[in-house]
């Protein structure tokens, strides 16, 4: 089977996958694509993490590094306010009974863990490193 790969106004990439109504070769007239390719399904990564960062190169898919690092940044920010939440809570509240302070430091090693993921996004020269650097 066949796609149809094409740079997007945003930037990303869209792939039109064909349903077989209409045949491939007519779609880009029909869809009003000048720059595009047609390409076999093996051409469109599986991994979709930095789905947001492809970029159309020739009759490739590539990632964008600088776009994938912006994505990764994100997921990293997401992650970290997730492990903060319940520190948060017990600092904001002063719950009677809780230590503060364990919240405290808890914080602390969470701050350091994501300085360092941080640092390790920053100089990955590949989205493959970025993703070891975020744990996936």
């Amino acid at each position: 089977m066949t796609k149809i790969i094409y740079q997007n106004s945003d930037g990303g990439v869209s792939v039109v996958i064909p349903t077989g109504e209409v045949p491939v070769e007519d779609l880009p007239a029909k869809l009003g694509l000048s720059d595009y390719e047609i390409v076999a399904d093996n051409a469109v990564p599986t991994d979709r993490t930095f789905r947001n960062a492809w970029v159309k190169s020739g009759k490739t898919i590539a990632e964008d590094l600088t776009k994938s690092k912006v994505i990764g940044h994100e997921m990293r920010r997401v992650k970290r306010s997730e492990e903060f939440a319940p520190h948060d809570e017990v600092i904001s509240k002063q719950i009677p009974g809780v230590d503060a302070e364990a919240a405290e430091a808890s914080r602390a090693a969470i701050r350091t863990k994501y300085a360092t993921m941080q640092s390790d996004i920053d100089v990955a020269d590949s989205t493959a490193k970025i993703k070891v650097a975020l744990g996936i």
